[in-house]
């Protein structure tokens, strides 16, 4: 891990005599470069010697150009690209705790002999346990060896001030920061603890945190959006290797007392799924369904819980009774709180089944003219919140405007259809009763044969007087 090491205040002495740096604060396993700058005029070769004060030799350099390494020597250099310009800085890599303390740089060139002293001060970030479970007690400590004179500390989550003069901490001012608190979600992240003393540029050092728990939702009173009528699934699902037992999902009443499941809830859980797994499905959303839900479960001896806010979603429509009668379409939700913009969209389907989006307007509420718009197909409400889409709502408009109105003629000779069909349906049911009524008194007449020679000749009969009289009435003309 390379980090830039912050320098503190600096002597310049000019004309063969040397620049030192007094401080330089570095990140344990970082990269720390100790500054040695001499500007020499003369053209012979220098002795370099870094020492720790009081310790024996880290790195060596005689006239003849032969190195010496001492402790830590795997981890020590100077460039040797840098030497002739008269730059003798040493790098330590990986800087541990035990490398803070006062370095001695001295250079000898002909009868100068000017030494340098740095000061390296090593910053550690520590956290206890490394990743904690929600609710459970942590200790965040910040050390630096040696520590500073007038040392001030300040600290930093994700790049954010922290106050832990709060409630929610206690902090401990010795030779070491330590900080105690529990465990949240909301503590997750990349914790800095920065260090200042009298003035000078500060240094600081980071350390991620990893808090286990539920992260999905990563947060109480996260929404989960859902529409009437459709499937949704509230979840709770802890980190991954976590093995939660006792598993309780309750509903939440406006005060925090527990009202009884909807009984659309399955809370015989997901299958198949992970043991960290306790999400629950809805099967159908029903209205009364929207409010606040709670999960809980135990992991390590902690109880972790979190709760989470449902909000139901559907269209209240209006729908037009006369062709010039605009119909109107609603957007309705039952938590608006996280709500910033509505938006209508159109979806419409080709013969391939290919869906087309289209947007259509902005706002909660859509109104369609029946004469100018060809509304079919399925209109959607798309909400929005600052951080983009928080879900949507569809409403299927099967017949509606323009269709209508488009349908008027059609009817019309559908309705013509259907009466010559009717007038034609009678005919043959009179006709069919006739061949009927015949056919009867046919099979009447074949039961009684004497009957039909006395109907024959009353028949004739008649026939013979009709045509007399027609006689006789010619005759008398």
């Amino acid at each position: 891990m390379w980090q830039f090491v912050l320098l503190g205040t600096a002597l310049l002495v000019t004309g063969g005599r040397c620049q030192s740096v007094t401080e330089v604060y570095a990140e344990a396993g970082s990269r720390a470069v100790l500054p040695c700058i001499c500007r020499s005029t003369s053209s012979s070769a220098a002795t370099i010697h870094w020492s720790r004060v009081s310790k024996s030799t880290v790195w060596r350099k005689a006239k003849s150009g032969l190195e010496y390494w001492g402790i830590g020597a795997n981890r020590v250099r100077v460039p040797q690209s840098h030497t002739g310009a008269g730059e003798y800085n040493l790098y330590i890599k990986d800087v541990r705790r035990e490398d803070g303390g006062k370095y001695t740089c001295m250079v000898e060139d002909g009868e100068k002999r000017v030494t340098s002293n740095v000061l390296l001060m090593v910053i550690q970030v520590s956290i206890s346990p490394s990743a904690p479970v929600e609710g459970d007690k942590m200790t965040i400590t910040c050390s630096v060896t040696p520590w500073p004179t007038g040392a001030t500390v300040s600290w930093m989550l994700n790049e954010k001030t922290i106050h832990p003069e709060s409630a929610d901490y206690v902090l401990s001012k010795t030779q070491v920061y330590v900080l105690q608190t529990k465990a949240s979600d909301s503590m997750a992240g990349n914790w800095s603890c920065v260090v200042g003393s009298d003035g000078r540029t500060p240094g600081n050092a980071s350390t991620p945190l990893t808090v286990r728990g539920i992260v999905k939702p990563s947060r109480d009173s996260a929404s989960v959006y859902a529409e009437l009528g459709a499937a949704v699934t509230l979840p709770c699902v802890f980190s991954s290797g976590l093995t939660p037992s006792k598993p309780v999902w309750e509903r939440l009443g406006r005060f925090g007392s527990v009202l009884p499941l909807p009984p659309s809830f399955n809370t015989s859980f997901l299958p198949p799924r992970q043991v960290w797994d306790m999400s629950v499905v809805v099967g159908e959303v029903r209205q009364g369904d929207a409010g606040r839900y709670r999960c809980s479960a135990t992991v390590e001896g902690i109880r972790v819980v979190r709760e989470m806010q449902l909000v139901t979603s559907q269209v209240f429509s209006n729908e037009a009774l006369t062709q010039k009668t605009p119909a109107t379409l609603t957007c309705h939700l039952s938590n608006t709180s996280e709500v910033t913009d509505y938006e209508w969209v159109q979806v419409n389907s080709d013969p391939n089944n290919t869906q087309s989006v289209s947007s259509f307007q902005k706002g909660r509420v859509l109104k369609i003219n029946k004469e100018t718009d060809r509304n079919s197909g399925q209109w959607v409400c798309r909400f929005y919140g600052k951080q983009g889409v928080l879900g949507n709502v569809t409403y299927h408009i099967p017949l509606m405007s323009g269709q209508m109105g488009e349908s008027k003629p059609e009817s019309s000779g559908n309705a013509g259809v259907v009466l010559g069909l009717g007038i034609l349906l009678l005919l043959l049911l009179l006709v069919f009763v006739k061949m009927y009524k015949n056919h009867r008194r046919r099979q009447m007449i074949l039961q009684y044969p004497a009957m039909e020679t006395i109907v024959h000749s009353i028949f004739n009969e008649r026939e013979e007087r009709h045509r007399e009289r027609v006689k006789e009435d010619d005759i008398s003309k």
